[in-house]
């Protein structure tokens, strides 16, 4: 079976909103055309990217894969500004010292999911304030600014929105779309870049690169556009009660990175596996039907969190994420490495104990499980233990007198307490 056009594959993983110039960008993409340059743009809002930004990061993979040239901008200058692209109210201007600490993180990351070194198409990554900031107001205004109308702009859905709402719109954040389409028009003019692409909330902003181009160059560029990808409630993917799910592990630990991912619901999952995976039609397909003959044993959802976390955090962090889940989830465990089990350490309550409690009546299980508050008192601990329901090292502790020994310690240190399902103590022996 030949391999897909990397357009017919995108089709069918569902990633195409729209496209610009559609006529062009097939024959651009079409099978032995040359390669094609293209770019997305990603602000430094935060000094990491989250898990929403994933989607047009993996687009200049796929096109990398493809043989493509990617460029990955990041905008330290349109990041100065805001978009007011789906936001209901306006961006706090973020300081010259933060946007450098922000561009640090997510440069690292950019880096990390793109091929810097390739011989044949290897990617780009430039920021945007090194062709604006050189630029006089002067300049921008004759130069760029005379190409827009303004009846235009207020027409676009980001600033119409805005308008209608009772805090209005700044001009800084009004003349965002001018910026963008400033970065096409200089992409185009010096890598040759034919391509934005980008979430369906940029479909103003890459139209007006697009008419840029065509007014300053005479050249017809293109855009493609990706679905906002959101839960089947309505709410943003990628968002949970405590915040964004961040590819910094600094911000989400990998371990809850790969917990979001493998309580997926059903009804999104192959969606999902098709939106952020690397993994072809034929076995997705495979992954699909064997769902639908054993729903419970959630296999998209286990096939999604590690290849997804692998993508980001790395096949090391992935396994360890992989292996803490199964121990979090009262798997017994055999053979852990150090690395796995410091995943569980980093998400469970922890305390702090002597080392020479240990075969001591200090030691009794249900001491221990009071100083560590899975149970409120030494008589409580003793009826838990009786009815079966505390676990040392994810084994059936019977004996409700039992002491705690050293060999009872995983890496000569610890010990994981257990009362009922998902109730754990984590108690470091020092």
């Amino acid at each position: 079976m030949a391999s897909p056009s990397i357009l017919q594959d995108l089709h069918w993983r569902g990633l195409v909103a729209d496209m610009a110039n559609r006529e062009e960008l097939e024959r651009l993409l079409a099978p032995g055309a040359a390669p094609v340059t293209l770019y997305v743009g990603f602000d430094p809002t935060a000094d990491s990217l989250h898990l929403g930004h994933l989607i047009g990061l993996l687009i200049l993979r796929r096109f990398q894969l493809a043989g493509h040239r990617p460029i990955a901008l990041a905008g330290g200058a349109t990041g100065m500004i805001g978009d007011p692209s789906g936001k209901s109210s306006e961006r706090n201007l973020l300081s010259p010292e933060i946007l450098e600490a922000n561009l640090a993180g997510i440069q690292s990351q950019l880096r990390r999911l793109l091929d810097f070194e390739s011989t044949t198409n290897p990617a780009l990554l430039v920021n945007n304030v090194d062709w604006v900031r050189p630029m006089s107001v002067l300049d921008f205004l004759r130069d760029i600014g005379k190409h827009f109308s303004v009846n235009a702009m207020m027409a676009k859905d980001s600033v119409k929105s805005r308008m209608e709402g009772a805090a209005g719109i700044s001009f800084t954040e009004f003349s965002y779309s001018l910026l963008q389409a400033f970065d096409f028009l200089h992409l185009n003019e010096k890598y040759g870049c034919l391509l934005q692409a980008g979430g369906a909330d940029q479909w103003g902003n890459i139209t007006a690169g697009i008419d840029l181009i065509r007014r300053k160059r005479d050249v017809t560029a293109c855009g493609l556009t990706t679905p906002l990808l959101t839960k089947t409630d309505g709410t943003k993917f990628g968002k949970t009660e405590g915040g964004a799910v961040w590819l910094s592990p600094a911000r989400t630990s990998v371990y809850r990175f790969y917990q979001f991912l493998i309580q997926v619901e059903d009804a999104q999952v192959i969606q999902l596996l098709k939106f952020f995976t690397f993994l072809p039609m034929e076995e997705i397909d495979q992954i699909e039907e064997k769902h639908m003959d054993a729903p419970e044993h959630r296999y998209p959802q286990k096939a999604l969190a590690f290849e997804l976390t692998k993508l980001v955090h790395g096949k090391d962090a992935a396994e360890n994420a992989e292996v803490a889940s199964r121990i979090l989830f009262g798997h017994p465990i055999n053979v852990i490495t150090l690395p796995q089990f410091e995943q569980v350490i980093a998400e469970v309550p922890n305390s702090t104990l002597s080392r020479e409690i240990l075969g001591q009546p200090a030691g009794e299980i249900a001491e221990v499980l009071t100083e560590t508050k899975l149970s409120s008192s030494k008589s409580q601990a003793r009826r838990d233990l009786e009815l079966g329901g505390i676990y040392k090292n994810n084994m059936p502790v019977i004996d409700s007198k039992y002491i705690l020994r050293p060999e009872d310690l995983l890496f000569d240190r610890y010990i994981l307490l257990r009362k009922g399902k998902r109730n754990y103590a984590l108690v470091r022996f020092e």
